[in-house]
């Protein structure tokens, strides 16, 4: 069997860096190593209306949103396929039978799903489709056979269920669906990139995040407005680096040569660091240096976006083709799916020969 990966992200808005480093940067990286047989990258819009179903406009307005993200951080079409999950009418029939193998108190404590319900305020009005997205999930995971799911580490659980999904299905039916491993950012200050205010998660719906779309006017003043020491008053002031969401960043994003090209007085992070916590170095000579990080690394992704944005027929038929793709795919699955749940009637000529016999020789 060959190497699939499967991934994707919910149109609620454009990406950002939290999407970049956790999980884009290192797609197109695998995407060009030639290393898998198959890659599949989902706009997971049915996922983002279990939380949106009230504003369906919003999620069809920020499909093209995510297909150009994708395309301008060096998705390629022709070696990744790129599809919208509601255009895969098997991936809900299979989250239908998987529904059958997931009791509700293990969906309760699934830590995402809980963390989730909690951001998002629900109480006790959550939404059933809310509450049973990782079996939807798993559906999607299963469906294309993916061997390996690109993500950030908040997804772990998730991919766990799907495990547990795999292995009781596989159990009760017969060796079928393939179980998935997680591919985590190896970078560890990507595993989970805070936002600019300093929390625990750049979310679109917190208001925290620099969007790869983002102007470079735009992102300047996100960057000199970031979450910084709150104890680092003055620039002789000892300055700490931990919960220091600028010094995150660049844990994440820089390198020896933007150091050489940008800040030459130092020639490493670390040195920047030393200096920063024994004092006498300011926030806004770090931050600006962030900045010129970030603009050298966006600017030809805001670029190459630029050149999409001319051609969205050509855009939309991409994601159609893709979606012809991906359901071919799907179907296969779901074919051995049902063969295996012994729920593929009209396919199976001996078991409408025994049972005539049976009702023959009964006579």
């Amino acid at each position: 069997m060959g190497k699939i990966i499967l991934t994707g992200d919910r149109p609620t808005g454009k990406l950002h860096l939290g999407h970049y480093v956790g999980s884009l940067r290192q797609r197109v990286e695998l995407q060009n190593s030639g290393l898998y047989d198959k890659v599949f990258i989902m706009i997971a819009d049915a996922q983002a209306l279990t939380d949106n179903a009230d504003n369906p406009e919003k999620v069809r307005q920020n499909i093209i949103e995510v297909a150009l993200d994708y395309l301008s951080c060096g998705i390629d079409p022709t070696k990744s396929t790129i599809f919208i999950q509601s255009m895969i009418p098997e991936l809900t029939e299979l989250a239908f039978y998987y529904m059958n193998l997931v009791t509700v108190a293990r969906l309760e404590r699934n830590p995402t799903v809980k963390s989730e319900i909690v951001m998002r305020e629900f109480g006790k009005s959550i939404p059933v489709g809310f509450y049973t997205y990782p079996i939807s999930q798993a559906s999607d995971i299963t469906a294309f056979r993916a061997t390996t799911v690109p993500a950030g580490v908040d997804q772990e659980p998730m991919i766990e269920q799907t495990r547990e999904i795999v292995h009781k299905f596989n159990s009760v039916y017969g060796e079928t669906l393939v179980e998935p491993e997680i591919l985590l950012p190896s970078n560890a200050a990507c595993l989970r990139l805070p936002g600019t205010d300093g929390k625990a998660k750049m979310s679109k719906s917190l208001g925290n995040c620099i969007y790869l779309s983002d102007s470079a006017e735009d992102l300047r003043k996100k960057v000199m407005s970031m979450y910084t020491d709150p104890n680092h008053i003055r620039i002789e002031d000892p300055g700490s680096i931990d919960g220091n969401c600028v010094f995150t960043y660049l844990d994440a994003f820089s390198c020896c040569d933007h150091f050489a090209e940008f800040l030459p007085d130092y020639a490493c992070l670390d040195e920047l660091k030393a200096h920063y916590q024994r004092g006498g170095l300011g926030d806004v000579k770090v931050k600006k240096f962030l900045y010129a990080v970030l603009q050298q690394m966006l600017e030809p992704i805001r670029a190459r976006r630029k050149e999409y944005e001319q051609d969205i027929e050509g855009v939309y038929e991409m994601l159609k083709k893709g979606c012809e793709v991906a359901r071919e795919e799907a179907a296969e699955t779901l074919n051995m799916v049902r063969r295996s749940m012994k729920i593929n009637y009209f396919e199976d000529a001996e078991l409408i020969r025994q049972q005539s016999q049976m009702y023959k020789s009964a006579k």
